[in-house]
């Protein structure tokens, strides 16, 4: 993946399928927001780059999707095309969140959740956008969130900065979350948080197997094996090739 970088600091619906981004006059980074559609476009000499979106059907505010300088998409799409894997709905694009706060999952909550076992989870509600810029190798945006409990409670404020840049060989994101307590807050010891990405089908696992896995709250998930076209190859900036492996690697997380 040498055209796309990401770095990260801790300070199903039809408007998702239609996030594919249109091409943007204009030369530079530009980040243009359309808070009518709930989203902010992200484009670089008017090729798409990214989104910023809040639509109702998703519990966070999520990147999506990820392309990368030669126009290759690199995340799975949502909801997933024919031949792309079906688990975990709540892994859409690149997302900042945690399983247990407060004993509330805020990590695996989705439109997917059964009634019964809404009142377990956590929702990182869009409040506002704080400001956009745009510039000749930079843009970035500020936002306001709430993190909600499954009693409908405020826990957190999140203020989001993203940076969106590019080299010559890279186009890059850089996120700063800074949380403010609104409450007794704890982040109990979890496995899963508090970057995600859902990678493409081609970027997955070649090895990946497939069957029923049940999250830290007992919730299944049936995985189906890799799909056809997996790699799982990795190239890192000092030239090092590696294989997609470890405890996500059946999902396309990194």
């Amino acid at each position: 993946m040498r055209n796309f970088v990401v770095s990260g600091l801790l300070a199903a619906s039809a408007m998702l399928a239609a996030s594919v981004l249109a091409a943007t006059p204009g030369k530079g980074v530009q980040v243009v927001a359309n808070a009518a559609q709930s989203r902010v476009d992200i484009t670089i000499d008017g090729k798409p780059f990214t989104s910023y979106i809040w639509p109702t059907t998703l519990k966070k505010p999520v990147l999506y999707p990820l392309i990368d300088a030669d126009g290759v998409t690199l995340t799975r799409t949502f909801p997933p095309q024919p031949g792309e894997r079906v688990d975990h709905p709540h892994h859409v694009g690149l997302w900042f969140n945690y399983a247990r706060v407060n004993n509330f999952d805020f990590w695996n909550n989705s439109e997917a959740i059964k009634p019964e076992n809404r009142n377990k989870m956590g929702t990182i509600v869009f409040d506002k956008l704080l400001s956009t810029s745009s510039g000749p190798n930079r843009g970035e945006l500020a936002a306001l969130s709430t993190w909600i409990d499954g009693n409908n409670h405020p826990i957190l404020e999140e203020t989001t900065r993203i940076v969106f840049s590019r080299t010559k060989d890279a186009r890059v994101i850089d996120r700063t979350a800074t949380l403010k307590a609104l409450d007794h807050v704890v982040f109990q010891d979890e496995k899963d948080g508090l970057l995600g990405l859902r990678v493409a089908s081609w970027l997955e696992s070649p090895t990946a197997g497939g069957g029923i896995f049940s999250d830290s709250h007992g919730v299944q998930t049936k995985v189906a094996t890799a799909s056809p076209d997996a790699t799982g190859e990795y190239l890192t900036s000092e030239g090092i090739k590696e294989t997609l492996s470890g405890r996500h690697a059946d999902a396309g997380v990194l």
